[in-house]
């Protein structure tokens, strides 16, 4: 990068100017991780300080069978294949109460779009876990899935939420967002969803109180202007509705076994290489600096390993995501390694390791409990050896 322009970008970070198109791409061909890292350092300890949040967390996923094949995605599976699984409303109840353990804050619900599965099975089903799991928030669906329930119900996505919230629904999830860029997304994605509903799905969830997350899915066949694209029709959206509490940008993997059928679902694997670590940090660095007006940045730790994680956290991240026993939607797709479970204990170690002071948190980001923070003297006096 140019001298002066680095010192030009430097100069609007430090004055709180809102960056550009061309800023964001600019920051992307920037190979000083270290400057890049240190502004999305800069900015977001003006916004959390030395906080890392983290809830107790656990993800439900009622149904792989999905009508649609979208290239990057190896969870879902076609009715009648191997591994292919519907819950019973009452099995997803009881899996759900076998889950309520350390003090458990919330449940993360996402499905594949079922072809069959009859509308009134999803308000019935929150339902019957917030009865089972009153204290738990129920933060359940992606855009995707509510545009679908609209097509299966007849109903419009306005009425949907309404019986939706009803039933006990307090968040949207961030999914279903990928690349909102045509050029891109018409290679990766197999469902009717794209930016123009996904984006009215969540402004109608907004002016109905929610607070949603917001995602991007990257590593894959897009490009970084791609990539700026999308954080800044979030950005815009987020003028509008100031609805969204998060961004997560999450990593494309990669299939590197063959899913237990002998079927490889992933269909991008052989077009692309997954992110590297110094890439997933700059993504993190330049959409912390790009999305001002969005109070946190996570990092979903499944998604990038521990380490990566904790390196994100002085890279513009200020979240780690949750306590999660079991996440299908990734570790069907990767066999990448990282840990099927990390506890309380685990994640305030990590964090503390990273440097930062851990914060307990609710699914609407709010404080549950406040964490001493790393030992600094102890990082000065030799340690003995952990076998």
């Amino acid at each position: 990068m140019d001298a002066g322009l680095k010192r030009e970008l430097e100069a609007k970070v430090y004055a709180g100017e809102r960056l550009t198109r061309e800023d964001g791409i600019a920051l992307y061909e920037s190979d000083d991780l270290a400057w890049l890292g240190g502004l999305a350092h800069h900015v977001r300890t003006q916004k959390n300080g030395d906080v890392v949040h983290f809830n107790v967390n656990r993800h439900l996923n009622m149904t792989n069978v999905c009508s649609a094949s979208c290239a990057y995605c190896s969870f879902q599976r076609k009715p009648g294949e191997k591994d292919a699984y519907t819950m019973r409303i009452e099995e997803a109840v009881r899996l759900a109460k076998a889950m309520e353990v350390d003090s458990l804050t919330e449940l993360h619900i996402v499905n594949g779009l079922h072809p069959t599965l009859p509308w009134r099975y999803y308000p019935r089903s929150l339902r019957e876990l917030k009865a089972a799991l009153p204290n738990v928030s129920l933060k359940a669906f992606t855009a995707t899935e509510i545009h679908w329930f609209e097509k299966i119900s007849g109903l419009s996505a306005d009425e949907i939420l309404d019986e939706l919230i009803d039933a006990g629904l307090e968040s949207l999830t961030g999914g279903g967002a990928e690349i909102f860029d045509w050029e891109v997304r018409q290679h990766i994605v197999d469902h009717a969803t794209h930016w123009e509903d996904w984006s009215r799905i969540h402004r109608l969830a907004h002016s109905k109180g929610l607070k949603t997350p917001s995602t991007m899915l990257y590593g894959h066949i897009e490009e970084p202007r791609h990539r700026v694209d999308h954080v800044l029709r979030l950005r815009e959206l987020q003028d509008e509705t100031g609805g969204f509490q998060v961004f997560i940008p999450l990593r494309y993997q990669h299939d590197f076994h063959d899913s237990k059928d002998g079927v490889v679902r992933n269909k991008l694997m052989a077009r692309t290489e997954m992110a590297t670590g110094a890439e997933a940090l700059k993504t993190f660095a330049v959409s912390r600096l790009l999305f001002d007006n969005v109070p946190h940045v996570k990092v979903f730790w499944v998604m990038h390993g521990v380490t990566t994680a904790q390196l994100a956290l002085s890279h513009g991240a200020d979240d780690m995501d949750g306590s999660v026993v079991e996440y299908k939607i990734t570790h069907d797709a990767d066999n990448f390694g990282t840990p099927n479970k990390l506890g309380r204990e685990d994640l305030l170690g990590l964090i503390r390791d990273a440097g930062f002071r851990p914060v307990e948190r609710n699914t609407r980001y709010e404080i549950i409990r406040e964490y001493e923070g790393p030992d600094f003297q102890r990082r000065e006096t030799p340690q003995a050896m952990r076998l």
